[in-house]
């Protein structure tokens, strides 16, 4: 951010690891024997992926304008208790395990990401409506993975996503070829490892995975980012924090292991 503006960052990492897949995507897309769907499914639905990606990134950015990294970081992981939320509207049975570890993960999230009092900003809610894109995006990729090969809708919603940050950017933004090449090398990570593997692994992912267990999993980029940053930046983590990396690791234990008989 020091040399480019988040949507021109989005619009050229997405775009990159878009690129980076069709390789892959043609490689895997000759063996791949299900059924194929119909054009108009495959289209508007990994359009719509990327759409709302689009949206859960933009938010987050605009909300980190106006609140604290904490609190961001909390109310952006409150996905793990949305996702199984708005399921409920679509009929997507979750059992009471589900729910228990949800809540223990939001815990968790709290615990290691917010240290000050919590009051509601604007931009708090600018990242809770972030929060809510990002739990219809889990949701979205649980509804398409099984139908189509996954890489297909990693490549199409990545290009959605790229081709709406870089027209934002350049209606807000200033594009300078200088400011791209002085970001490159945190560019190309964003773009080969951020887009290209972890993202499109969510979705490989989402295949067989239920939509609650899958955002509980995410969560833990949060636990993940604190040991990180101990480890690599020298940063202390609170008896707080690891209290908070123990509950969202719990909460996903929970959420594998909870025998699935009961369901609300």
């Amino acid at each position: 951010m020091e040399y480019i503006g988040p949507f021109t960052y989005n619009g050229i990492r997405f775009g990159l690891g878009s690129l980076s897949l069709l390789p892959l995507l043609f490689y895997t897309e000759k063996r791949d024997h299900r059924p194929k769907p119909d054009i108009k499914t495959m289209v508007i639905g990994c359009a719509l992926a990327g759409a709302v990606l689009f949206c859960g990134a933009s938010l987050q950015q605009m909300g980190l304008v106006y609140t604290t990294a904490g609190k961001a970081g909390f109310i952006t992981g409150l996905y793990v208790v949305i996702v199984p939320i708005l399921g409920l509207f679509i009929k997507q049975k979750t059992s009471l395990g589900m729910w228990v570890s949800a809540l223990i993960a939001a815990w968790g999230m709290y615990l290691l990401s917010v240290n000050e009092a919590f009051t509601v900003a604007t931009g708090d809610l600018l990242v809770l409506l972030g929060a809510i894109f990002w739990a219809v995006h889990v949701l979205i990729i649980s509804w398409l993975s099984p139908k189509m090969n996954p890489l297909k809708i990693a490549v199409v919603q990545f290009t959605a996503c790229s081709l709406l940050s870089v027209l934002t950017a350049l209606v807000v933004e200033e594009v300078a070829w200088q400011g791209i090449k002085n970001a490159a090398i945190p560019i190309l990570y964003g773009g080969l490892m951020s887009v290209g593997i972890a993202y499109t692994l969510q979705v490989v992912g989402q295949q067989k995975a239920h939509p609650t267990h899958a955002s509980i999993i995410l969560s833990l980029e949060a636990a993940f980012a604190a040991v990180g940053g101990g480890l690599i930046l020298g940063e202390q983590l609170s008896m707080r924090g690891a209290l908070g990396c123990g509950l969202l690791f719990t909460g996903m234990l929970i959420s594998q292991l909870w025998k699935r008989r009961s369901v609300v």
